[in-house]
């Protein structure tokens, strides 16, 4: 096991390296003995004092790590939180694929004594002569895989301090890390069809072989994919492809109008009734909208609720507009989620992690 008091005589570099770096896969992690990392998606290990999780440290963490997902039709936060006190970290849970010692160097706790352990003299003199030191990563610490974070403060105050400013920041870590880790997951067996289907609108489309087309035209693909089981969601998402011609497009109310357009044309709760054509929920939730980039290219995202026309079926929808001035194109792609009565969370960051694996084809590409 590697200590922390042994990586601290190069404290100064990783201090400096503190605004979040990524370690890349090495020959020596492949080749390591040391077990795979397991967890489930959006599952993190969260290693503190039960007194300091209980108060206001422990208010800050759950602040940012049990957040409420945006746009999503009821309540869910945005990870999975395991609280485990530091003494019961068995070898067992030291291989979860995603843990945080959480710490003060001022708590005589035994739980907090057992991370603060790991600290040298140095580490401790470095981190209390700098208030902005609160976190160290270490990949691979007891399996591969793995991101470890250790978040510690010289006393609760400098540390919530610290994880208040960092909020977005540390939300941003773990949620691109889990993304990562569900792509390669899912893009393991692909679609050939949707990749083929994809390029008549200038777009490869990356999805997993499960989904099936459910419609395809010159300007439109929408694919499905079904499934008879209680436990998996049903998943639909479309591609629509048109001109773009003004910044006004990109405007939440136009955006809006565009979708309600394409889901008269083509979305359909019931295909045998024409007016169960999918809308989106203008309030409980109220559509968010956010400013984004692709591959370099300008996009809009939107989060929110869909129903049906008729308001027989609903769910949750994450949806991108994406330009493409070189082309002079527009594109929204949307991935909306039907399954009543059950967590929407892992569904909707399936369609987060397939919608942005969508790229823009040059133009020499784009199938006639």
């Amino acid at each position: 096991m590697k200590k922390i008091n042994r990586l601290f005589p190069l404290a100064s570099l990783l201090f400096l390296a503190m605004a979040f770096w990524a370690c890349e896969e090495t020959e020596e992690n492949k080749n390591s003995k040391k077990p795979k990392a397991r967890g489930a998606i959006g599952e993190i290990i969260i290693a503190i004092d039960s007194a300091k999780w209980q108060g206001q440290v422990g208010d800050a963490l759950k602040d940012i790590f049990e957040a409420d997902v945006k746009g999503l039709i009821r309540d869910e936060s945005m990870f999975t939180v395991r609280r485990v006190d530091p003494r019961a970290m068995t070898r067992i849970l030291k291989m979860a694929t995603n843990i945080v010692y959480v710490t003060t160097f001022d708590d005589r706790s035994s739980a907090s004594q057992n991370i603060n352990a790991l600290f040298s003299k140095e580490a401790k003199e470095k981190a209390s002569a700098d208030p902005s030191l609160y976190m160290l990563r270490s990949a691979d610490e007891y399996a591969v895989g793995q991101e470890l974070i250790y978040l510690f403060g010289k006393n609760d105050q400098e540390l919530i301090s610290n994880l208040r400013a960092n909020k977005n920041k540390l939300q941003n870590l773990f949620h691109v890390r889990e993304r990562d880790r569900l792509e390669k997951a899912l893009l393991a067996r692909k679609s050939s069809a949707a990749r083929v289907a994809g390029e008549k609108l200038g777009l490869s489309i990356n999805v997993p072989a499960s989904y099936q087309i459910a419609k395809a035209e010159n300007d439109f693909l929408w694919l499905r994919q079904p499934t008879p089981r209680t436990d998996r969601a049903d998943i639909s998402l479309f591609f629509y492809e048109m001109d773009y011609t003004s910044e006004d497009q990109v405007f939440p109310e136009e955006i809006i109008k565009l979708r309600d357009k394409i889901a008269q044309a083509h979305l359909y709760g019931d295909p045998n009734n024409r007016n169960s054509y999918l809308i989106i929920e203008k309030v409980d939730p109220s559509p968010v909208f956010s400013n984004f980039r692709i591959n370099d290219n300008f996009a809009v995202e939107i989060r929110g609720g869909w129903k049906t026309n008729n308001l027989s079926m609903g769910g949750s929808f994450l949806a991108y507009v994406m330009v493409d001035t070189e082309k002079g194109k527009l594109y929204y792609m949307e991935g909306f989620v039907y399954f009543p009565s059950q967590n929407h969370r892992e569904a909707i960051r399936e369609i987060e992690t397939l919608l942005l694996a969508t790229e823009i084809l040059p133009k020499e590409e784009q199938a006639s």
